[in-house]
């Protein structure tokens, strides 16, 4: 019999050992992540596997769901947890093992089946746990169906029909490699090395490299889920300087570094220095454009501005539509409109048909780099960066803010810059040229420079991005035009970082 009182909402030793336990604030707008066994117990996974079969009855999807887990020591048991849940629901789980998350979303197209339940906290610490879901491939859930599957869960209102079923998957990593490698070799000889900072990538991405040409130098692709020199994720800086290293020491034509769950892939070049993730995706767009003019292209609002005003872009007729910072609502958009790929400044790339199938992917974002310097033999990496258009721009700057307060900053900021357009006024001496505001606001002007304000998804903080085509000094002013802003705001505390 599967138990079915309300989950503990505070973690107690009683609720850890006779009930189930879920804290509240794991339930993220696109995924939930928890501290297993401070936050979360085996009961209250499974009571959330019971709270996800019951909204795909609600939402009328088929109930059967493809599921698998990443390297962490505990995962498995999690998987299982999860899975029973699922099965006392009546649905049928397609059980794939060890995976990335790409190899989950990829098994509901292999296996025909509308709904994925990834356990993984990608690249968090150890002793993280969460789950990535999604009913309508190849979409993740966001906060409408996260709200529901919380109030499922934490209200105890489960559909417990029965009639589950269980069957793994046997051999299915092949059929996912098979699936990326299937295609012509490269035609030149690249030299790559492969970071996977001991995540679950180490288990496949050197196989699925080697396999299409390349010479791969392994970097940390032995899986440890101690994660023992860094965590394996692509904005670490740690992961960065440690790739840098390894492309200088073995004159390497590129790094390419995967995170805890596979689905983003960081680049570092032949001189060490690492692109960031929206920098390599003009570098992308310039090149796909090329055999697919006119695309347009999704952009996360913290990202670059050359999607927008990079001549080579203009020239192919590339169009860049602005989105919300996200990786469910870039998915969204991109399914949405029809986009060739979408660029999230975090390293989610969605590459959409004919190059992929709309989902997250490192992989399918290592190949598209492998495929831009085939196409252009002779030329290093770092000639194609150099070849962009300079920007200056900031880190991804954090002040504090409470949770309770930072929607009713963004949406007063927003307000602020919206009135100074109506009113024909100038930001920084110069007129407001555009304003995107599907995210907190993005204020550009004439001469290209632009300052970000949008509240952090997950965290009681704001997010403030700037960056200017012309000048660190004009970078500076924007800052100090949106920090102005926000500091008539005494809610508005400290920066994480500065400029």
């Amino acid at each position: 019999m599967f138990p079915t009182p309300k989950p503990s909402l505070i973690p107690n030793t009683y609720a850890y050992e006779s009930e189930p336990m879920v804290k509240p604030t794991g339930f993220r707008e696109y995924d939930a992540r928890w501290l297993f066994q401070k936050e979360i117990n085996l009961m209250g996974v499974q009571a959330l596997g019971m709270g996800l079969g019951t909204l795909m009855h609600q939402m009328g999807v088929r109930p059967e769901i493809a599921t698998g887990h990443d390297f962490r020591g505990y995962s498995a048991s999690i998987k299982y947890a999860l899975v029973s849940g699922l099965m006392a629901a009546g649905v049928k789980v397609h059980d794939i093992g060890l995976a990335l998350s790409p190899m989950a979303y990829f098994a509901q197209f292999a296996l025909d089946v509308p709904a994925v339940a990834m356990v993984t906290a990608s690249h968090n610490d150890n002793g993280w746990t969460g789950v990535k879901m999604g009913v309508n491939r190849p979409l993740t859930f966001g906060p409408d169906e996260m709200t529901r599957l919380k109030e499922i869960v934490l209200g105890a209102q489960f559909d417990l029909r029965g009639g589950g079923s269980y069957v793994f998957v046997e051999n299915f990593p092949e059929t996912y490699i098979k699936d990326l490698t299937d295609r012509p070799k490269l035609k030149h000889p690249i030299k790559v090395v492969c970071a996977c900072g001991n995540g679950t990538a180490g288990a496949f991405a050197p196989k699925v490299l080697e396999a299409l040409g390349c010479e791969v130098i392994p970097l940390d692709t032995e899986l440890d889920h101690s994660f023992p020199k860094y965590n394996p994720n692509p904005e670490d800086m740690e992961m960065l300087h440690a790739m840098r290293d390894a492309v200088l020491a073995h004159k390497a034509d590129v790094a390419l570094g995967f995170d805890g769950d596979g689905d983003r892939c960081g680049v570092v070049d032949d001189e060490g220095e690492e692109i960031f993730a929206d920098k390599m995706g003009v570098m992308l767009a310039r090149d796909l454009a090329k055999i697919y003019p006119n695309s347009t292209f999704v952009v996360d609002v913290k990202s670059t501005g050359l999607f927008a005003t990079d001549p080579e872009l203009i020239k192919l007729g590339v169009k860049a539509d602005y989105w919300k910072t996200g990786h469910s609502y870039m998915k969204r958009r991109v399914n949405e409109t029809g986009a060739l790929v979408g660029f999230e400044k975090s390293g989610h790339y969605f590459f959409n048909k004919p190059i992929g199938r709309g989902y997250d992917d490192g992989l399918v974002s290592a190949i598209a780099v492998l495929d831009m310097l085939d196409r252009n033999p002779g030329k290093k990496l770092s000639e194609l960066r150099l070849a962009l258009p300079k920007t200056w721009s900031s880190p991804t700057m954090s002040p504090h803010c409470a949770d309770e307060a930072k929607y009713g900053i963004v949406e007063s900021v927003v307000k602020h810059f919206q009135d100074l357009e109506a009113k024909g006024e100038q930001v920084t001496g110069q007129k407001i040229r555009d304003l995107v505001t599907v995210n907190g606001v993005r204020v550009t002007t004439e001469d290209g420079s632009w300052g970000l304000v949008r509240a952090s998804s997950n965290k009681p903080e704001l997010v403030v991005v700037v960056e200017s085509p012309v000048s660190e000094a004009r970078m500076r002013e924007m800052f100090h035009a949106m920090d102005d802003v926000l500091r008539t705001h005494p809610e508005v505390g400290e920066y994480n970082q500065t400029i």
